[in-house]
């Protein structure tokens, strides 16, 4: 059985609706729609998503990073549909004002209800937290750039936390963060297909993310499947990324580290722990499988590897 069939199976077994729905419209000639259909269901009233979309944080109720998630979703299908309901419901979110903190002109990293349900440390809330680092303020951003009225409000607040997360990042830069440096990807890449390109030197920004990403990722094929870490695959899906100019090496040995550490069950393993004693991580940890497959299959079909 090959690699992609033993991957197959193991998620027609476990996998969510949406993520069997993901998997049928990059593999199998799916539908949109279906995945679509599947990720309102993670959709709450005032337009934020819960019901953990991010799956190592439980909570129900809409937060910014289960929202980042879904806009996540979105772009891999790079969805362009901006009177789509789920979209309007998004900007609703974002307007709203809710888990935004307007000192700091960011959207909260963790929300309080956060506590309330099973969840990873890392998801814990804590009032007068860490710095918030524009995770995931930076790709929330970039999202109301790319489908708010440009007429409205919300387009103008979004403009401002993009100079603003620019500023801060360009002082900070380069980072070592692969979080962050994401966020901040996302952010440039829908200026640049928005347009929206005056608010902050696109080419500088490039440059430093470059930079940035080839920082966060450890290279040393020893390590990875050791630990939590960085990986190629984190910032080059294919050799059209412009990441591959920094990381094209270590790109392409991950398509054999992907080839060789499938597990029988033709899964790959979950390379962290919750550090909680919440049991409902091993109901995360399958659904965690079932993101590495569908990235994992895509990764290597889009390096000719299948």
């Amino acid at each position: 059985m090959t690699v992609f069939e033993k991957a197959r199976n193991y998620l027609y077994r476990n996998a969510t609706p949406l993520q069997l729905a993901k998997w049928k419209l990059f593999f199998e000639n799916g539908s949109e729609e279906d995945v679509l259909t599947a990720l309102s269901s993670y959709q709450n009233e005032d337009g934020g998503f819960g019901h953990g979309l991010e799956a190592d944080c439980l909570n129900p109720n809409s937060s910014p990073i289960q929202t980042w998630a879904a806009t996540e979703i979105l772009g891999m299908m790079m969805f362009k549909d901006g009177s789509h309901p789920i979209v309007k419901g998004i900007l609703k979110y974002l307007e709203s004002g809710t888990d935004f903190d307007n000192d700091k002109m960011q959207w909260l990293n963790t929300v309080p209800t956060n506590n309330d349900y099973p969840h990873a440390i890392w998801w814990e809330y804590a009032e007068g937290g860490d710095e918030f680092k524009y995770n995931p303020t930076a790709a929330l951003a970039g999202f109301i750039l790319l489908f708010a009225d440009k007429d409205s409000a919300l387009y103008q607040k979004g403009c401002d936390i993009a100079k603003s997360a620019a500023e801060w990042f360009f002082a900070n830069s380069p980072l070592n963060e692969q979080h962050i440096v994401g966020c901040f990807t996302a952010l440039f890449n829908m200026c640049f297909i928005a347009g929206k390109t005056d608010l902050f030197d696109m080419q500088l920004m490039g440059e430093r993310l470059l930079i940035s990403a080839k920082n966060s990722v450890c290279c040393d094929p020893e390590e990875w499947g050791t630990a939590y870490l960085t990986v190629p695959q984190d910032f080059v899906m294919s050799r059209e990324s412009p990441f591959y100019s920094v990381l094209g090496e270590a790109a392409e040995k991950y398509c054999d580290f992907l080839l060789g550490s499938q597990e029988e069950d033709g899964s790959y393993p979950v390379p962290w722990q919750w550090y909680t004693d919440y049991r409902e991580f091993e109901v995360s940890k399958v659904r965690w499988k079932c993101e590495f497959i569908i990235k994992n299959m895509l990764y290597l079909r889009n390096f000719g590897k299948l």
